[in-house]
């Protein structure tokens, strides 16, 4: 019992987990992944780059913001878009293209062909138990779109013990969050439920209120020692303005002033999941689960306004996109003796149908003096008629994996797997009025060898492949300019292919002083084909475009330092660089660029880090503090090579104490009141404007929470 009541601590909150069969202390839980192999698997017996943030982690920052906790990753860049709305870099520029698989507890957030970089706006920060981010291609075990990484958000279980917790906090602009959660095991019944409200108002930026509200609920049934059926359900509500970014004059005046008062981002979420897992023996683990999805988003998007410098009247749409999901996974783990050899096997069967929409709104564009940047945007007509997108289609996923892992000598473990995907369409382009269907498949490999000679010191080597195919928002958009009179788009970007990607990588792990310093480090070189690229067009506009080739390699690190129990230092980042190879941009002899090859990608910063240094006094038991420093160097602002944003440092300092069940926090961010961009585009043009991403000013977080927890002899007496 003892054995297994610890493999669920570990590993309860995923639906294919595997009780682990070797004796693990607190520290070894510390160091046990699942996502990389789809199992309880301790981190220096997985090839690959691999971080974990902890409970520890999660609890301490108190984030306002999920992007705040996965940025103390090394080698990741979440990137703030404003109001929990994100890009990622993960091996890739910064981008919102269809490169990372976002996971819960195991399943991805979106089906496959329906990608949206902002998924993790859904996420219930206060029902975290770990966060695991897999960096580099993992296509081999959980599909397309898993190419920069994969990132799985793995969610509190049940306690023993009652407990129940809640928490506010606030901020000098307008923000406030309350959260609760609790639960507790009953006999053979263990459940727990987290939920949270969120809303902004009259921020440091016009036109960015929001509120979200999120609830989270599971419930364990243990049949018996060897039997557990576990069900979950999520349900999120997302409604935002979107101020989008600002132009130059603005950023650099600090006047934060949204240019659109009339944008919005509305999203209406439902996830559930009922999972039987099955304990055969101790080398033998199966488990079933049956997964629904349910969502809507609806959006007046600031991104998409198409302006041409200098107009006075411009574009932009309004578009919905709703999908339903019906889902089953199964899996199956066994351990054999023979090199000590484990098997992990199972298929995926995901039917999602899907309902896009957008059409054309005709804008006002109120210029600067000068007519060179807009002041402010207004809408002087809905246009239903002009139709840019239209099209109903039903998704069909199906997908077999299969990955071996033995010991041919002692400390060496060879990996090997691959998976076969097939996602079909069925599709209705009501613009066109063309029905018919389409096939995107792949067999994706990859190969890996841990070597760990000594207790201090241990290496890896991988191959692995990656797949994406193109989302149906970028398939069945007009591509721009090819609009007729009458407003029906004329070609279509049906023949886009999927992106493909081979990454070979090196890297290990050492430890010194009684493993109170560890380091990581990684080394990658991974090629492009077919790489989907988004365009900027001289009116904003968006032309999806495949790169010939694109190629990415970089150095990732990690250093831990815990002299006493006092101090603790953590340094991590990557050096990276993200070139086109053959990338063929115009054919028209008035572009002075007609082929990017060799040119850097844009937004791609060649250094980014985070590192923090934390501090516990023995005098000042329960009370803690810490200094972060966040770094992106420069990048380019457009794919020829002409602008770059210099890039930020800024530094954020958080202090908490804790008196019994109460804890007192303030979180500083942007300490010293920096004055930076997140993100900062242009077009690909000489005179094109650039677009500013501001980030908040100097920011101060306040905080309570406190949580009860009773054991079962305190519940018994009262």
């Amino acid at each position: 019992m003892k054995r297994i009541f610890l493999a669920l601590l570990v590993l309860g909150q995923l639906s294919y987990g595997q009780a682990s069969k070797d004796t693990m202390n607190v520290k070894q839980l510390e160091n046990v992944v699942v996502t990389a192999s789809r199992s309880v698997t301790l981190k220096r017996e997985v090839p690959v780059a691999i971080s974990k943030i902890t409970q520890k982690t999660i609890n301490e920052t108190k984030a306002t913001a999920v992007y705040e906790i996965i940025n103390k990753t090394p080698g990741v860049l979440m990137v703030n878009l404003g109001n929990e709305q994100h890009s990622m870099a993960i091996r890739q520029p910064m981008t919102t293209n269809s490169y990372y698989l976002y996971l819960e507890d195991g399943l991805p957030i979106r089906p496959m062909g329906v990608f949206n970089h902002n998924a993790l706006l859904e996420i219930n920060q206060f029902n975290l138990q770990s966060i695991e981010v897999v960096k580099g291609p993992v296509s081999s075990l959980y599909g397309p779109e898993a190419v920069g990484g994969a990132v799985n958000l793995i969610s509190l279980k049940p306690s023993l013990q009652p407990e129940f917790k809640f928490g506010i906090q606030a901020d000098q602009w307008g923000y406030k969050r309350f959260q609760a959660a609790g639960g507790t095991t009953i006999g053979k019944i263990g459940f727990y439920i987290a939920g949270l409200s969120s809303a902004q108002r009259d921020s440091w930026m016009t036109y960015s209120d929001y509120n979200k509200d999120n609830i989270n609920a599971r419930i364990d049934y243990n049949i018996n020692t060897k039997t557990r059926l576990i069900g979950t359900l999520f349900y999120g509500k997302y409604n935002s303005n979107m101020s989008g970014s600002i132009n130059e004059n603005d950023f650099y005046n600090r006047t934060y002033k949204s240019t659109t008062d009339f944008a919005y981002r509305k999203s209406d979420a439902l996830r559930s999941k009922i999972a039987l897992e099955r304990d055969w023996n101790d080398n033998s683990h199966s488990s079933v689960t049956a997964f629904t999805r349910d969502n809507k988003l609806g959006q007046n998007p600031a991104y998409g306004i198409r302006w041409t410098q200098g107009q006075t009247t411009a574009k932009g749409e309004i578009n919905s996109n709703d999908f339903k999901s019906y889902g089953v996974v199964a899996q199956h783990n066994q351990k054999f003796k023979f090199l000590t050899t484990t098997l992990v096997a199972g298929g995926l069967f995901d039917y999602s149908p899907v309902t896009y929409n957008a059409y054309q709104i005709d804008l006002k564009a109120n210029l600067n003096p000068g007519g060179q940047t807009v002041s402010s945007y207004e809408i002087t007509a809905e246009r239903p008629d002009i139709r840019l997108a239209d099209y109903d289609a039903k998704i069909y996923n199906k997908a077999i994996f299969s990955q071996l892992s033995f010991k041919p000598i002692n400390k060496v473990l060879v990996t090997v797997g691959g998976r076969y995907d097939n996602m079909s369409l069925d599709y209705t382009n009501n613009i066109d009025t063309f029905s018919g269907s389409k096939t995107y498949d792949q067999f994706t490999f990859k190969s890996g060898v841990n070597y760990n000679p000594f207790d201090f010191a241990g290496f890896y080597g991988n191959y692995a492949q990656g797949f994406a195919p193109p989302g149906l928002t970028s398939i069945f958009r007009a591509k721009p300019g090819t609009g007729g009179a009458t407003g029906v788009p004329a070609a279509f970007y049906y023949n886009l292919e999927s992106a493909e990607f081979d990454n070979y990588e090196v890297g290990g792990w050492l430890s010194f002083f009684g493993k109170k310093l560890n380091i990581e480090y990684s080394l990658y070189y991974m090629e492009g084909k077919n790489e989907l690229l988004n365009i900027r067009q001289p009116d904003n506009s968006t032309d999806y475009q495949s790169a010939g080739r694109t190629r990415h390699k970089g150095i990732e690190f990690a250093v831990n330092y815990s002299p006493n129990e006092q101090f603790r230092f953590r340094a991590g980042g990557t050096t990276a660089q993200h070139t086109f190879i053959d990338f063929k941009v115009s054919d028209k002899p008035s572009d002075p660029v007609k082929e990017l090859n060799g040119f850097e990608m844009p937004s791609a910063p060649k250094w980014t880090g985070n590192s923090e240094v934390s501090y516990y006094p023995k005098w000042l038991p329960n009370f803690r503090t810490s200094v972060e420093w966040q770094f992106v160097s420069s990048w380019y602002q457009d794919q020829i090579n002409t602008v770059k944003y210099d890039g930020y440092n800024v530094f954020n300092a958080r202090v908490g104490y804790r008196w019994k069940g109460v804890e007192l926090y303030v979180n500083a961010m942007n300490l010293t009141d920096k004055l930076y961009a997140y993100n900062v585009t242009r077009g690909n043009t000489a005179s094109a404007a650039p677009s500013y991403t501001a980030a908040a000013p100097r920011t101060f977080v306040f905080g309570l929470q406190y949580q009860l927890q009773l054991n079962k002899k305190q519940t018994n007496e009262k």
